[in-house]
């Protein structure tokens, strides 16, 4: 039997990570035994030393012991208060993608749901100060995917990750947010309702303690768990030195796929994706069929249609708003500068875009700045 209290306890014990117990486990083949073991015993265990074995024994025969278990009951006190869930390495419903990552945790603390289609998975990440242009890509691609039914993981931290929750679950969909805290430590403290809203539309998950506090280191490590939640990962505004360049890096030592949204040279907020792009470690993405096209045989099973992004017809256009559409792309275009493209008075583009804008097709941004929607 694999105990929760047990490896809680065991996490405690100097030395001793993730992967020693995962190796412990195997060995022993439950909890309990080891806790009971010999140092002879221990000691015939892959990877471990007498040394290390009598850190061991020492440590289960000792008032530490009785400090770890004290420390295991409070853990899982906390946890049920703030009705979150526990699952461990060994659990049928731990994430089978993260169970093939080098280093996966033993433990994951939860609020929400895991289900057995999140399997299909896709991370979206990028900067915490996204441009109009990042904010309006990453928006538009995680409507795309959380629409076909994948579900979407990122970080919850503020910019591109505050983007990609919200259009999951604003479209029903389903999102994980990965976090470097205590599931009962929500940050950014703004995104309280957010967080509420992706536990009922997915989960909230971290391999922190409970009452763990936001510590940046905590941040680069649990961007593995992001990229090994993942079939593949998306980066959408990034510099060199950025969050999400950790989280492209680690995907690819994870052997998945990268995407990255190509971006301005001469941005800042772009270098880390137009790097990736123009090294090779990463497929420059345009749209949601990137993606389809390099993970469609593992998706195949959840995709109702290969065409589904574009199974709704356009509405009727008149022929103004079918030359105010050709000219609005993804990046942002001020109204005076549309006006002189689509050589219309800017009271009648005004007229046609807020025709467009109901019929979904193209949306305003702030400064009266205008992009395309589809």
């Amino acid at each position: 039997m694999i105990s929760i209290t047990d490896l809680l306890t065991l996490s405690q014990i100097p030395g001793i990570g993730a992967g020693r117990i995962r190796s412990l486990v195997s060995h022993f083949g439950d909890t309990q035994s080891i806790t009971n073991s010999s140092v002879r015993e221990i000691a015939a265990c892959d990877g471990f030393s007498k040394k290390l074995a009598s850190v061991i024994v020492h440590f289960n025969r000792s008032q530490q012991f009785t400090l770890a278990m004290k420390y295991a009951e409070k853990q899982l006190s906390r946890l049920n208060k703030s009705e979150g869930k526990i699952v461990s390495f060994w659990d049928q419903l731990y994430p089978e993608l993260l169970k093939k990552i080098y280093d996966p945790p033993t433990i994951l603390f939860y609020k929400g749901t895991l289900h057995e289609t999140d399997k299909y998975s896709i991370a979206i990440v990028g900067t915490r100060n996204p441009s109009e242009y990042g904010f309006s890509m990453a928006e538009k691609i995680s409507d795309e995917i959380a629409k076909l039914g994948i579900t979407i993981v990122s970080g919850l931290a503020r910019g591109i990750d505050t983007v990609v929750h919200s259009a999951a679950v604003k479209t029903n969909g389903r999102t994980f947010a990965v976090i470097g805290s205590g599931i009962d430590v929500i940050y950014p403290p703004e995104n309280r309702t957010l967080f509420e809203r992706i536990i009922k539309s997915g989960a909230v998950i971290s391999e922190y303690e409970m009452g763990a506090k936001p510590d940046a280191v905590n941040f680069p490590k649990r961007n593995r768990i992001i990229s090994g939640l993942s079939l593949g990962t998306i980066v959408i505004e990034t510099d060199i030195g950025g969050g999400a360049m950790i989280t492209a890096n680690t995907a690819l030592d994870q052997n998945r796929e990268v995407f990255a949204l190509p971006g301005n040279i001469n941005s800042k907020k772009s270098k880390g994706c137009n790097l990736l792009i123009k090294e090779g470690r990463a497929k420059l993405v345009e749209s949601v069929e990137d993606v389809l096209t390099e993970l469609t045989n593992v998706l195949k099973p959840i995709l109702k249609k290969p065409s589904a992004l574009h199974s709704k017809p356009l509405p009727s256009l008149t022929d103004q708003e079918k030359n105010i559409l050709n000219i609005l792309t993804e990046s942002p275009i001020h109204i005076d500068a549309l006006a002189e493209s689509a050589r219309i008075s800017t009271s009648d583009l005004l007229v046609n875009l807020l025709s467009l804008e109901f019929k979904g097709l193209v949306k305003q941004l702030a400064g009266k700045n205008f992009i395309k929607a589809i």
